[in-house]
């Protein structure tokens, strides 16, 4: 199984065991992301950090 990424993006300490919480709403914690943004409503900004591309998988 390949991780996504080498750190856990929930808790910066760990290393990221690809166990997929990261992948579920904040709102809804029983959905699946879906990228519908409705977290972002409140945010004081509107963008992403890109941390690392993976050029492999192209």
């Amino acid at each position: 199984m390949k991780k996504y990424y080498d750190k856990c993006i929930l808790n910066e300490e760990k290393e990221c065991n690809d166990c997929g919480k990261c992948d579920f709403c904040d709102l809804e914690p029983t959905k699946m992301c879906d990228n519908c943004e409705k977290c972002l409503d409140n945010a004081d900004y509107n963008g992403t950090i890109i941390e690392k591309v993976d050029m492999k998988s192209f």
